[in-house]
């Protein structure tokens, strides 16, 4: 049986993570939550639980010691609202730069596990349509610089090791329901009131598909327990298709069914969200594409499969 650890299991993707991975018989899983609390193992087949600081490292030891060492691990953890960022910077440095998991892995005799690791197109500095990976990376804000500095740590301390740099997240609720709000439904809700809502039309996102992130990790993983070949990938990890929120907006009221003149398109300038943020952070995922043989899943039809 190989290992499986996710770290971050609890949050939106790792629990959508959890879920696909537990289908699988070849795989021995385990995931890691902040919180005192978390989601129920056993929606999740048998993964195990443990509970970890990624700050301080606590919570390592009993994982090495009662799992042992992970064939891949996928790191979900991170501070990632931009204005929490802002707000405490030393603590996004601490989180969100994984020094305490690499560390870690560092500690077995055989150094080959895969890591891969969760990034944001808000490593660019949003001034130009369908950002490549490799172009400058230049964010604006405490939590795209927080993350630059996470790939810079993992390139320079990891030997075999795929970074996603993920667009914004969207889908289906998960089973043990996550408290932060959910863009999809976010839109659908207010959308639902009949009245008029403002929505930014000049910030542009390639969203992307969660059950797409999910299946790209899949893809990583089965390759690497296949054929063990070490990697130092980078991939823009987005959806297909440039939007701004308002046109996100009229997705879903043409999926729902909502009158599209209840959405009032509005400038990003316009309101003080305390935080910088780019204006257009769309990414060419022609790279992702041709790695793994992929196809993703327009907006439109994630928003059905979201909200069906």
């Amino acid at each position: 049986m190989k290992r499986l650890l996710i770290i971050g299991g609890s949050g939106y993707l790792g629990q959508h993570l959890l879920q696909s991975f537990s289908e699988s018989s070849r795989l021995s899983m385990a995931f890691t939550h902040h919180s005192d609390s978390p989601p129920p193992p056993h929606l999740y087949g048998n993964a195990i639980p443990f509970q970890l600081d990624l700050q301080t490292g606590q919570g390592f030891d009993s994982i090495s010691h009662k799992f042992g060492q992970p064939d891949v691990v996928v790191n979900c953890a991170a501070l990632s609202v931009p204005r929490a960022c802002e707000t405490n910077p030393t603590l996004a440095m601490s989180v969100n730069v994984p020094c305490t998991l690499v560390k870690w892995l560092s500690t077995f005799t055989h150094t080959n596990t895969l890591l891969i690791h969760l990034s944001t197109d808000q490593v660019y500095q949003g001034t130009k349509s369908f950002y490549k990976e490799d172009d400058q990376t230049l964010p604006v804000n405490v939590y795209g610089n927080s993350k630059v500095a996470a790939e810079e740590y993992i390139f320079q301390n990891c030997s075999n090791f795929v970074i996603l740099r993920s667009s914004i997240i969207f889908g289906p609720q998960t089973i043990s329901p996550v408290s932060k709000s959910l863009p999809i439904q976010w839109m659908d809700g207010v959308l639902a009131k009949g009245q008029e809502a403002e929505f930014f039309h000049d910030e542009f996102r390639c969203p992307v598909f969660v059950k797409d992130v999910v299946n790209i990790i899949q893809i990583l993983t089965d390759r690497w327990i296949s054929d063990g070949k070490k990697s130092q990938l980078l991939l823009n990890v987005g959806g297909p298709n440039r939007l701004s929120r308002a046109q996100m907006a009229e997705t879903v009221a043409r999926v729902r069914g909502y009158n599209t003149s209840l959405i009032k398109p509005v400038s990003a300038s316009s309101i003080d969200r305390g935080v910088k943020s780019p204006a257009d952070i769309s990414m060419d995922i022609s790279k992702l594409i041709q790695t793994l043989d992929f196809t993703p899943t327009s907006f439109e039809d994630g928003v059905k499969l979201t909200i069906k």
